[in-house]
């Protein structure tokens, strides 16, 4: 076999599969009032990198105030408003407005107001995606998802509650 040969056969293996989600397609995990779909888990970046769409529905509350200590996550508002708590202060962002949150930084997000908002969120690696795999399957056991059950699931992916904040 000459090399020419030899790399036609090898080249399919080294280019990058790329991935496609369609509108209708993409993990769906739901977790309240706010429904999530994976758009990438992670799998076809190497890990470098996972985004969700998630939908929160009015009035919807977020996680309590927590700290990311090994992965940046950021949002991007698709439609409606989010209020962003970064220790003592509130952000309400609206469509077309990016937020990174890099490591250790306390925040929570949550939709105060009377329309849904979507945004797409980014977590570098893709660390985080299993967290809220994590979280449904409490609920899909039956189990309630108490401010404590939410902190052991945190603990398992490098988060913990930003508590202590002045």
């Amino acid at each position: 076999m000459s090399m020419t040969e030899e790399a036609k056969t090898s080249e399919p293996q080294t280019q990058p599969v790329v991935s496609v989600v369609r509108a209708d397609e993409g993990e769906t995990i739901v977790l309240g009032t706010t429904r999530m779909r994976v758009l990438e888990d992670g799998s076809h970046t190497g890990h470098r990198l996972a985004i969700a769409e998630s939908v929160l529905a009015p009035h919807t509350q977020g996680p309590p105030q927590h700290r990311h200590a090994r992965h940046d996550e950021g949002f991007y508002i698709l439609s409606g408003t989010v209020r962003f708590t970064v220790g003592d202060e509130e952000h309400d962002v609206t469509t077309g407005t990016l937020v990174m949150v890099p490591p250790g930084t306390p925040h929570t997000f949550a939709n105060p107001t009377d329309q849904p908002t979507v945004m797409l969120s980014t977590f570098t690696p893709d660390l985080y995606v299993q967290y809220f795999r994590d979280l449904q399957e409490v609920l899909a056991d039956g189990r309630p998802l108490t401010p404590q059950a939410n902190v052991d699931v945190m603990s398992r992916y490098a988060t913990e509650p930003a508590t202590g904040l002045g």
